[in-house]
């Protein structure tokens, strides 16, 4: 065959396909115009499956672009700048433990990509995302509503569990040997037992008691670790050690956020980045303002930045 004739063919099996590929988004649009229209529920739950398709791969490909970059310039996690030191993070620590979430989120969400294959049959995926978005679904498939509504369900499961934290704290601190910071602790934890909030100038003034025992992460006892896990969102079905090492790593990669985001700014975080940032850290963020946030934030940093 000349290669014009090659080329011919070429051309016309691109425009067959430009062709293919345009009816088929006619199609799809007036197949959402038709659940727009029709099921304006559903449409809402089609939009937000479809925009999550999307996300997941964009964060794979931004992923696999940061991991790439860490490869190149031989960095670390730490030295990353916030934004994607943050997108690593994940429910473990690191880059590592993020890829781990990040094949657990894409492992669950094969079933429902398998289902959606079939022409038309994302349909079913709605009815799945109505009934069961929780069990079934990753965050990329929640709806804007249900986001608030399942950060607010985890955020109740970890308030329940500060009272442990606290309560902890206080029996621990009947051992610290300075008597003078075991009392100004104890007093601390009353103020927090019924309701107030300590200013950081407080809680500064008594960093020194958790150096060292019985208040240093490894001489905690196991019920008080077991609770500051389940703050964090970590389980807490683990041997001691474990425990430990897993609470310890996490609070660091915390720490690491911390510096990365002081160097960046507040004022450079978007309102969602800053709702993120404080849920992580202990605040449900869902019904608050970018203000609110801003000044919780700017309190924990003047904290955390100064510990070491």
């Amino acid at each position: 065959r000349s290669p014009a004739c090659c080329l011919s063919t070429k051309a016309g099996s691109r425009s067959v396909l430009a062709a293919l590929v345009s009816k088929v988004k006619r199609l799809n649009g007036r197949y959402e115009r038709f659940l727009e229209r029709t099921f304006p529920r559903f449409y809402v739950l089609y939009a937000t499956f479809t925009k999550g398709i999307q996300a997941l791969f964009l964060e794979a490909k931004e992923i696999r672009k940061i991991k790439s970059k860490m490869s190149r310039q031989s960095l670390s996690v730490q030295q990353l700048p916030y934004r994607e030191m943050e997108r690593l993070r994940q429910v473990r620590r690191g880059a590592r433990g993020a890829f781990r979430q990040f094949r657990r989120d894409v492992i669950k969400a094969i079933p429902i990509g398998v289902i959606a294959i079939p022409p038309f049959a994302n349909f079913l995926v709605i009815v799945l995302m109505y009934f069961f978005p929780r069990q079934l679904l990753i965050r990329y498939f929640w709806t804007p509503n249900q986001q608030v509504e399942f950060l607010d369900a985890y955020d109740a499961i970890r308030r329940d569990v500060y009272p442990d934290v606290v309560e902890s704290l206080a029996l621990a601190a009947r051992s610290l040997p300075e008597p003078q910071l075991q009392k100004r602790l104890q007093e601390l934890c009353a103020e927090v037992q019924r309701g107030s909030q300590p200013c950081v100038a407080e809680l500064y003034a008594v960093r020194s008691l958790f150096s060292g025992s019985p208040l240093a992460l490894n001489k905690l006892q196991v019920s008080h670790v077991k609770a500051l896990s389940q703050v964090l969102f970590l389980t807490p079905h683990l041997p001691a050690f474990f425990l430990r090492h897993r609470l310890r790593s996490h609070v660091l990669e915390i720490r690491h956020l911390d510096r990365a985001m002081l160097r960046l700014g507040l004022s450079q975080l978007s309102e969602e980045e800053l709702k993120a940032a404080c849920y992580l850290r202990g605040l449900n963020s869902t019904h608050l303002g970018m203000s609110e946030c801003r000044a919780w934030l700017e309190q924990w940093l003047r904290l955390s930045c100064k510990l070491q």
